[in-house]
């Protein structure tokens, strides 16, 4: 079973996430940054554009979830933990807020969970756009492996979330630009094919 064929069905089945395409402006990066006018984005543009997948999870009972049962068993995530992002509980938060807000790519997929509060993921879409991603309780997204992207908090200055990886954690970010990494080669490949082929299982 093709797991972009899952990610339209659960798609289709909720659409409380929201998607739109950021102002250029530099200002709180906690605030929204529409355009003026607003510009949304449908949940399945976003997969065709940058590969990012969104499922809906039950977040108070996500152990026993079968969306996310049937998740990790199908894409092999082994091992998971928790993040909490507010000035009282991560350590050194300044300057960890100011890391996950450079522009960055990863050679694993960035998988997370979100359990409590609230936040932005912003990705570049195919013509190298800000989208940012609005994600709160129960909102499960998977960015891929090779895409840029950035994470903040809002203005509600919280968010819980659970993490999940193959195998061992890894968490290494390659700043922009890292365009002769073989993983944003192979991004770019699929990208330029709308993810027809992306994560088949």
């Amino acid at each position: 079973i093709c797991c972009s064929l899952l990610v339209k069905t659960r798609l289709k089945q909720s659409k409380m996430v929201q998607v739109w395409y950021m102002d250029t402006e530099e200002t709180d990066q906690r605030l929204e940054h529409h355009r003026n006018p607003p510009a949304y984005l449908e949940l399945d543009d976003l997969y065709q554009k940058t590969g990012v997948e969104y499922f809906k999870i039950n977040a108070d009972e996500y152990q026993s979830d079968n969306t996310l049962t049937e998740l990790r068993a199908k894409r092999g995530y082994t091992y998971d933990d928790e993040i909490t992002c507010s000035e009282k509980c991560l350590p050194d938060y300044a300057n960890k807020l100011k890391a996950f807000f450079t522009e960055h790519l990863h050679t694993d997929e960035e998988i997370r969970l979100i359990l409590e509060g609230s936040g932005y993921f912003d990705v570049r879409d195919n013509e190298d756009n800000w989208l940012r991603i609005k994600v709160v309780k129960g909102d499960l997204i998977i960015i891929p492996a090779g895409i840029y992207h950035r994470f903040t908090l809002d203005t509600n200055n919280f968010i819980r979330t659970r993490r999940y990886f193959v195998g061992e954690p890894v968490w290494a970010p390659h700043n922009r630009p890292a365009d002769e990494m073989d993983c944003r080669k192979s991004y770019i490949k699929h990208q330029s094919e709308n993810f027809v082929q992306f994560n088949k299982v």
